[in-house]
């Protein structure tokens, strides 16, 4: 089973039993905030990406993705093309390590120095390609066409049902006992997409042998 836009805003009113006007205005914010309740919970690969860039020359700083959010890792190929990692630190720590910006050297560290730019310390000698992996907010189904699918719409497809009926309770002031049944099924839900993202997907059989669950 999956959802596209369409037949998840189908759903959505069926369950709800409301086609009212204003309700189906806010269908959308419905599903976007169950999708940022899934993002915000569970830690999946697929809100995991990869970019490549370079640093350049004498700039101490380089520029973030649009859609970056927190880094994994990031790393450069030096002269032997060997990749280095670097390390995390604070955006101070970098500065004081490096007080002089034109004192340039081989990267060690970096730090989220704004919004929109990594601060790297020492300031690059060289123009280094480098390549980040890093958590990043994937795109909504909401912003795509009525047929359109998301990784969540296809393979989580209750977990963004649950969480926007969920949702469209709330905004309906509905019973609280419907209530309580779509939280409990969210995050029913949730836990199996757990079960993926941070045991599944973490670690294979060969070497940890079966995921075992708790009893109950």
């Amino acid at each position: 089973m999956s959802f596209t836009l369409a037949t998840l805003k189908t759903a959505i009113q069926d369950y709800a039993e409301n086609d009212e006007t204003t309700f189906v205005n806010h269908l959308n914010d419905f599903i976007k905030a169950a999708e940022e309740r899934i993002f915000k919970n569970i830690q999946l690969s697929f809100f995991i990406k990869n970019s490549t860039g370079s640093m350049t020359s004498s700039n101490q700083f380089l520029a973030l993705p649009s859609d970056y959010l927190a880094s994994f890792s990031l790393s450069f190929t030096n002269a032997s093309n060997e990749k280095v990692f670097l390390d995390l630190k604070d955006t101070d720590y970098v500065q004081s390590y490096n007080p002089n910006p034109s004192t340039t050297g081989t990267p060690k560290y970096y730090a989220v120095f704004d919004i929109s730019n990594f601060i790297i310390g020492p300031t690059p000698d060289s123009n280094y390609s480098v390549e980040l992996h890093y958590y990043y907010r994937p795109a909504s189904l909401t912003v795509g066409a009525d047929s359109g699918t998301t990784w969540l719409s296809t393979n989580a497809p209750f977990a963004l049902l649950y969480g926007s009926l969920l949702e469209a309770y709330t905004y309906m002031k509905g019973e609280q006992d419907m209530s309580a049944m779509y939280e409990k099924r969210f995050t029913q839900a949730l836990t199996e997409l757990k079960m993926l993202g941070e045991a599944k997907e973490t670690t294979d059989q060969y070497r940890t042998g079966m995921v075992i669950r708790p009893k109950q």
